[in-house]
């Protein structure tokens, strides 16, 4: 979309890459606090109600290193795949797009905290606890869902020995969360919906744009390299032969005040072209 690349154009040299080895990072700051310093994890956490009426601001950024599970060794082998799907995600759509697509479903899931804040007050109820259910563990199946949206077809192994593709798994995925808005709580439903909205955005945007292999994403990037490096803009250019000063840095070229226009020419061709004349 044109509005889309507009933006890319503007702010993509700012976009963070590798952005899910630095989100595994940040995981590993936050483990390093819960273990350590567990009276000052607890001043991480996204709440609505301290950042409105205590003036913990911080916690509209410090939520995002709250890990989404314990540390066990489970929790490294999930990491670990999060990071694959993450870094192949980011190669296919551009390091910009999948910028956006992160940090998208972060602030929807920080729209969702103050929402669900804002019914309790309707509701007569003050939620003050710490909403521990808005953590980062659907921004990161997020991530899965986008995967298997791009790559329905590419098999993994299940538990290390089970062939199955990756659709098969997203709709399984995609089933349970449904399930579990369906019965839930209106707090479960805010949950699910505001830290997937990144998702949902993504697939009526993107469907049908995205279904790339890896082997095809890496030949849109090498010929894009291709054309950069043999696409140059030429500053002089000759009006009857068209040589310019890259492909004959020889020649000289000069404007022709005779002519009706910016004509220019090649010593060649200078005093030897038939003059332009405007009728």
């Amino acid at each position: 979309m044109k509005f889309t690349s507009n933006f890319e154009k503007k702010f993509g040299k700012y976009a963070i890459k590798n952005l899910s080895l630095v989100l595994i990072i940040c995981y590993a700051c936050g483990y390093v606090f819960e273990l350590t310093a567990p009276s000052v994890f607890q001043y991480l956490y996204l709440n609505p109600y301290l950042i409105l009426f205590h003036g913990q601001v911080w916690r509209l950024i410090t939520w995002v290193i709250v890990p989404p599970s314990n540390f066990d060794f489970f929790t490294l082998l999930m990491l670990y795949f999060y990071y694959s799907l993450g870094t192949t995600l980011e190669r296919t759509w551009g390091t910009y797009r999948y910028n956006v697509y992160i940090f998208s479903g972060i602030l929807f899931t920080i729209l969702g905290a103050f929402l669900l804040f804002g019914i309790g007050l309707l509701g007569g109820k003050m939620i003050v606890g710490n909403m521990m259910t808005f953590s980062t563990y659907y921004v990161n199946m997020s991530i899965f869902l986008a995967f298997a949206a791009t790559y329905p077809n590419m098999q993994i192994l299940l538990f290390f020995f089970i062939p199955i593709k990756v659709k098969i798994l997203g709709i399984i995925y995609g089933a349970m969360l449904i399930l579990g808005f369906l019965a839930g709580s209106i707090d479960r439903k805010v949950v699910i919906a505001a830290s997937l909205m990144n998702f949902i955005v993504f697939f009526i945007t993107g469907r049908g744009k995205v279904h790339m292999t890896p082997r095809q994403a890496k030949r849109r990037q090498e010929f894009k390299r291709e054309v950069k490096k043999t696409t140059k803009v030429t500053r002089h250019k000759c009006a009857v032969c068209g040589r310019t000063e890259e492909t004959n840095p020889e020649l000289e070229f000069r404007f022709c005040s005779k002519c009706d226009g910016n004509y220019e020419y090649c010593q060649d061709h200078l005093f030897t072209h038939s003059h332009v004349k405007m009728k």
